[in-house]
């Protein structure tokens, strides 16, 4: 995924109703960027921590320009836009990048399934010799809560989506289809994942169930480069429970 046009540089201030950001511009200015990440962020948003927003060029948005990534104080980059992580694995399935899910002959996304009205993000189609094509779920989550010694977690806030999803693929799962559950690391600094079992025991719970119950779990980290302008699906991270 390349940035065009290239993202510029600014300076944190704080972070604030969710939706906004304050930060100092590279000319001393300030200046009040769209922040598209509905969760609570947590450790990713220091204050005079550096980070890049793009400019959307259109006048008519109140607020024009997004913030797309930060870099911490250890010097990893976090992306940000939780948006980007299903077209950065989407772009993975399309390069037969993911090894473990190649082969797939047809790709649908935000596909209506599931008996509470949810949307799969991937919905992808496996011929098989002499029989009817598999199905697989694949159900994406983009990642960013970073702890020590190169840790990333998820949830980072009690997720009742989350926790809607796995029941789904635990669902899916039991009716002969495969269902994945794909975790988009976008943090650089994060080598193995596991699950923030603290912040949403539930989450943890559901979890376990359905990596029983046949529920496969990948993990990816994600390449980003600022100064190349690119983030990309990169390779596979140990998960555990």
């Amino acid at each position: 995924m390349i940035f065009d046009p290239p993202l510029q540089q600014a300076r944190l201030i704080k972070r604030y109703k969710r939706f906004l950001a304050d930060v100092v511009l590279a000319d001393g200015s300030e200046a009040t960027l769209h922040c598209p990440n509905t969760g609570s962020m947590t450790r990713c948003q220091g204050a005079d921590w550096r980070v890049w927003y793009s400019d959307s060029g259109n006048p008519k948005r109140k607020y024009p320009c997004t913030w797309q990534i930060v870099e911490n104080d250890a010097g990893d980059y976090i992306g940000i836009n939780s948006a980007f992580a299903n077209t950065l694995v989407r772009e993975a399935l399309e390069s037969g990048s993911v090894a473990e899910l190649e082969g797939f002959s047809t790709l649908r996304s935000e596909v209506a399934y599931g008996e509470q009205k949810s949307r799969i993000d991937f919905l992808l189609s496996f011929a098989r010799a002499g029989a009817t094509e598999q199905d697989c779920y694949v159900e994406v989550k983009s990642l960013t809560l970073g702890l020590p010694e190169g840790l990333g977690v998820f949830p980072d806030a009690v997720t009742t989506r989350g926790q809607k999803h796995l029941e789904e693929l635990i669902a899916m799962r039991a009716q002969g289809a495969r269902a994945v559950l794909f975790f988009c690391v976008q943090h650089t600094g994060v080598r193995r994942v596991s699950v923030a079992r603290d912040i949403d025991p539930h989450y943890a719970q559901l979890l376990e169930e359905a990596s029983a119950a046949g529920v496969e779990v990948l993990a990816y980290g994600v390449d980003i480069v600022p100064a190349e302008q690119r983030m990309a699906l990169g390779r596979r991270l140990p998960f555990s429970l």
